[in-house]
């Protein structure tokens, strides 16, 4: 599940609409203020060379490739897709579905180049534009059209560039043949399933072994998963669209990982999938070697696998067990260069790390990921003491004290390779972005808009459970004059709402300024505050949300007198859409109208590696899926304004409807605004124009 503020598609990205206000017409112009942006980096591994994508400036949406000389500083373009493909419109309906799908699952919109991926040393770099196929020599900067044998998805070169796997329906290629290298047996090769890009961080299904002889391909056979269809109002003349959607309790597509030698050579790796299901990583650790990360299907128990690729057998190198799940800490398990194995270890209070079951010396620090190694220490990105900002440190594998690379509040980010350092800082005076190499510092080009506000948020924890909150003043406040409030919410498991970075902060000071004290608070389920904190919503999701965030909101009115808790709305998006129709519906008394997007109001209906994963399964927790906002709808006595795409694959537009289904039968009065051809994501301006008709809803409704 996603939260609100991520970028998101309409049916077409070009697609005009009509905005008034100026911001809201400023921040649809530049990708809410992204475009111009560098973005997707690759380091060469000796980190002498860096690949990146940026547009042309800051209302350009069309990503071309660039590389950068991390030495000299030198910048060229080598891949510009208007000089490929002139005239080209970047249309989400040209793109192959498999693509488009997958751009949903990893939040993608980006016009012009999407994805790509190199060779090693940077040299060679393939990616599709609607899926035909280009190799670039980055050298020199030019690029050939290769024959592919259908629409292409996911190119990835071998090491020496001079072949490329890709999927063309459903099946896995290599060129320059235009013969299939897998089996024409019913499945889909080469990609990954719904469960593992939406929700276990795996968005890819080949990896071509080291030497080149042979692909890892991921297997997927769906037949048993039940099909969904989506049909748009709109254009009744065409015919709706279907895929496979695994639903709560229901079954997984069966998932096998196959080695494909480009001999012919067919082996299967085994485990024991029906114990362990899910395969959150794979990876190459060597030509004789492939790891493979799998988790039982609550998540309760995770394992590294090492697996032969000749033979198949599969060896367990580490287990992370835990009784509510096992939180994701990207980076981890894996095994580091000299043999050890890297896990996390949990307390209740921090996440930390351990080497061979040995923890680690991260006193202090909340571990949030392992970026990768850099000096001979373990990079890492963290919390260190509130929850609102992130940091960079070294993690000494030997046990030395951490040592912290960013100084100042923000939001820290890395990338190594080699001894070469990329630092993205990102405060209320912007985002800077810095290669450090042999003492050197390079500034990378940002070509986006500046940030129209310098945003401040009034930072604090409140409550006995010390809950982050923000609130957000407009610009011309008067201090003791009254203001409604809105709860701009997400309040969902894997989303940190309130956090140093500007630009999410933009918007809600637009909210600000039409006349809302803006008040965001993180309740507990949500991460980053400790593993306790995360797991409070185990088997239950929505009373700790509703009394942390009525809670905070009492408790912040302590402190800032000047927020009107006789009026207060709730705006939210995905599981803060859940949020904001569940605050209406059963606390009428605290919240005085909502405006809830993409809500999922069954979590019967929503997917199984997340919705078990907190809730369990639907015949072992019949009141944890009993507790839906379906039950509540005869209470409705607030506003609610429903808002929901009609093509979105996520949360199904089913939710909104069976809502709006029972409160008609209830008599309740409400609002419902369908959005034709719109998936759950909503960039090229309509989430602004979407803000525009929530600012209305929300005057009339809180006077």
């Amino acid at each position: 599940m996603t939260d609100y503020w991520s970028e998101r598609a309409p049916r077409d990205h070009h697609q005009a609409v009509t905005i008034t206000d100026a911001f809201l017409a400023l921040s649809a112009r530049t990708g809410r203020f992204t475009f111009g942006a560098p973005r997707a980096y690759t380091f060469a591994e000796d980190g002498t060379r860096l690949l990146l994508l940026r547009s042309a400036g800051p209302e350009d949406p069309v990503d071309r490739l660039h590389l950068l000389d991390t030495a000299t500083g030198d910048e060229r373009l080598v891949a510009d897709p208007a000089a490929l493909l002139p005239g080209r419109t970047g249309r989400r309906d040209d793109l192959p579905a498999v693509e488009r799908r997958l751009r949903e699952r990893i939040r993608l919109v980006a016009a012009g180049i999407g994805t790509y991926a190199a060779t090693a040393d940077l040299a060679t770099a393939v990616f599709t534009l609607d899926g035909r196929l280009f190799r670039t020599d980055t050298t020199t900067g030019t690029s050939d059209e290769l024959p592919v044998a259908g629409p292409a998805f996911d190119p990835r070169p071998d090491a020496t560039g001079q072949r490329v796997a890709y999927v063309a329906e459903d099946a896995l290629y290599v060129t320059p043949g235009l013969e299939p290298l897998s089996p024409a047996d019913g499945a889909r090769w080469g990609v990954a399933e719904f469960a593992a890009a939406e929700e276990l961080g795996r968005a890819r299904g080949h990896w071509w072994r080291p030497d080149g002889g042979a692909l890892l391909a991921a297997r997927v056979d769906e037949s048993a998963v039940p099909r969904r269809y989506f049909a748009d109002p709109a254009h009744p003349g065409e015919a709706p669209e279907d895929f496979a959607y695994p639903q709560a309790g229901g079954p997984n597509a069966d998932v096998q990982f196959w080695v494909l030698g480009l001999d012919g050579g067919r082996v299967p790796l085994r485990w024991d999938r029906e114990e362990f299901p899910y395969v959150c990583a794979a990876s190459w650790a060597s030509t004789e070697e492939v790891l493979l990360t799998v988790a039982d299907r609550l998540q309760q128990n995770v394992l590294l696998l090492s697996a032969d690729p000749a033979t198949g057998v599969t060896t367990e190198l580490s287990r992370t067990t835990d009784e509510f799940w096992v939180d994701d800490l990207p980076g981890t398990p894996d095994r580091l260069a000299d043999g050890r194995l890297l896990t996390v270890l949990d307390t209740p209070q921090a996440r930390g790390l351990a080497l061979d079951g040995k923890p680690l010396d991260t006193t202090g620090l909340q571990i949030r990921r392992v970026v990768g190694t850099l000096h001979g220490r373990l990079l890492c990105e963290t919390g260190e003491g509130d929850p609102f900002h992130q940091y960079v440190h070294l993690v000494d594998p030997d046990g030395g004290a951490p040592e912290r690379l960013t100084a100042g509040p923000g939001l820290h980010m890395a990338l190594a390779a080699a001894d070469t350092l990329l630092l993205t800082s990102a405060t209320a005076d912007g985002v800077r972005r810095v290669i450090s190499r042999d003492g050197h510092e390079i500034p990378l080009t940002d070509l986006s808009a500046m940030l129209p506000h310098r945003v401040e948020p009034r930072l604090a924890r409140v409550t006995e459970r010390a809950l982050p909150t923000a609130v957000v003043y407009p610009r011309d406040h008067v201090p003791g004059r009254r203001l409604p409030v809105l709860l701009d919410v997400y309040g969902g498991p894997g989303y940190q709402a309130v956090a140093a970075e500007p630009r999410r902060w933009q918007l809600k000071q637009w909210w600000a300024d039409q006349g809302f004290a803006v008040v965001t608070t993180d309740n507990g389920g949500t991460p980053f505050v400790s593993p306790d904190f995360s797991r409070t919503i185990f088997r239950r999701f929505s009373q700790v949300a509703l009394d942390d965030q009525a809670d905070a909101l009492h408790a912040l009115a302590a402190t800032h007198p000047d927020l009107d808790l006789g009026r207060v709305g709730v705006r939210g998006w995905s599981y803060g859409g859940y949020f904001a129709a569940l605050a209406v519906l059963r606390r009428p008394d605290v919240f005085h109208a909502a405006c809830a997007g993409a809500p999922p109001t069954d979590f019967r209906l929503y997917d199984t590696a997340y919705t078990e994963r907190y809730l369990g399964l639907p015949q072992d927790n019949p009141e944890g899926y009993d507790d839906c906002l379906l039950t509540d709808a005869p209470g409705l006595s607030r506003p609610l304004l429903l808002i929901h795409g009609l093509a979105d694959d996520n949360v199904h537009p089913s939710h909104t409807l069976l809502l709006s289904q029972e409160l008609v039968r209830a008599g309740r009065p409400h609002t419902v605004l369908p959005l034709p051809g719109v998936t759950h994501m909503t960039p090229g301006g309509l989430g602004e124009q979407l803000a525009q008709a929530e600012l209305a809803f929300l005057r009339a409704s809180l006077g």
